[in-house]
């Protein structure tokens, strides 16, 4: 049953990186239908469920592997998070960095230091993983239930207490951004909102770690109770209610992504234990294994090389640019690979722009399955 276990949270993760790669690689950013992009600030897409998902999986997967930790020496246990933390964000850095030039006017630039963003995807994953991975060993599952909890109380609070009065949950009145922008440098912080705010900052990470560790306790408790409709359908049920809990913390703090809300993460984490509930008896319990499987199952077994892949290769097409044509002024106007393949073939598909830019994202997540599958069959496994 073990094995099988894995191959269920190896689909269910495989299946959080596929989307992951689908939604942050459209065609244009202009022309993505609704349910692929993120909210513009409260409520919930399927994309919004993605990140959370993935956390989600970190914790069951760490559940598998903190019994065996908890029985070797303190040393060994700082060692091995501490450096997995270290390498995944440092991942992260490099990803957001690379590939350390850019075109200026004609010219081959290196990107300076002063404007990386530090935090980012990996980043939050690596800084979840390490503090969940610490409150897990020393304090076990009941006092991480409870220190989660603690923190999930105590940062809507401070949102309220610190928050700018009348509207705390607002991208102006967030009390984390000051926070943020003061230790890491407004040069350093993601600005795709109009201004300085970084969605992964520091102050909205805390309540991401008790995703983490919500993670790990439904992986412990499916472990614990072994292979049963019992388990199934305490899961299940488990799952309902941390929906519902989700939507009345809505009312009077919103759910929210972007700043990470205490109620988004009992919504998300209620999400994730019913579609993991769903994947154990499908898999599990009815064996329905086949090619849909196998495709988020090969994607699961190299996770982080293979979001990494898609975010580095792209960056690193951009420097191989030509003239596509001149425009109006005279002016040459330079494209890429994937641009190119965009602009001149995905772009005529439809006169909805949005089908050709779906398809463009299509095409990209299909290049990396065979990349995954092929590393697959090879039996290549790329672990951190």
């Amino acid at each position: 049953m073990k094995q099988q276990r894995y191959y269920s949270l190896d689909v269910f993760r495989g299946a959080t990186v596929a989307l992951m790669i689908l939604v942050n690689n459209p065609g244009s950013w202009g022309h993505i239908f609704s349910p692929l992009a993120h909210a513009s600030w409260h409520g919930c897409t399927p994309t919004d469920l993605v990140f959370p998902f993935f956390l989600f999986a970190v914790g069951n997967a760490l559940s598998f592997v903190m019994p065996k930790m908890q029985t070797d020496t303190d040393i060994h246990f700082w060692q091995k998070v501490v450096k997995r933390t270290l390498l995944i964000f440092g991942i992260g850095l490099f990803l957001n960095w690379s590939p350390f030039v850019k075109w200026s006017d004609g010219n081959l630039i290196f990107k300076v230091w002063e404007n990386v963003r530090i935090l980012g995807v990996l980043q939050r994953i690596a800084l979840c993983y390490f503090f969940a991975s610490v409150i897990l060993y020393y304090g076990k599952s009941k006092m991480a239930l409870f220190i989660g909890m603690m923190m999930l109380v105590i940062y809507w609070v401070l949102n309220i207490l610190l928050g700018a009065p009348g509207h705390p949950y607002s991208l102006s009145g967030y009390f984390g951004n000051p926070i943020d922008q003061a230790i890491l440098g407004v040069t350093h912080i993601y600005k795709g909102e109009g201004v300085p705010f970084d969605p992964e900052g520091l102050v909205s990470m805390f309540p991401a770690i008790v995703q983490v560790i919500l993670g790990y306790l439904v992986g412990e408790y499916i472990q614990v109770k072994g292979k049963s409709y019992e388990m199934l359908a305490q899961l299940l049920l488990t799952g309902v209610v941390l929906v519902l809990a989700g939507y009345i913390w809505d009312f009077s703090f919103p759910i929210n992504k972007k700043i990470w809300t205490s109620s988004y993460v009992f919504y998300t984490t209620g999400l994730a234990t019913i579609t993991l509930s769903m994947l154990i008896y499908l898999l599990e319990f009815k064996d329905t294994k086949g090619n849909w499987s196998k495709f988020f199952d090969v994607f699961g077994k190299n996770p982080l090389f293979i979001f990494v892949m898609s975010g580095f290769l792209p960056r690193v097409l951009a420097l191989l640019r030509w003239v596509d044509h001149v425009d109006e002024k005279g002016e040459k106007v330079y494209t890429s690979a994937l641009p190119w393949f965009y602009e001149h073939v995905c772009k005529n598909i439809s006169s909805d722009l949005r089908i050709g830019s779906f398809v463009y994202a299509i095409c990209f997540i299909t290049f990396f399955a065979v990349l995954a599958f092929i590393l697959d069959k090879k039996k290549i496994y790329i672990k951190v």
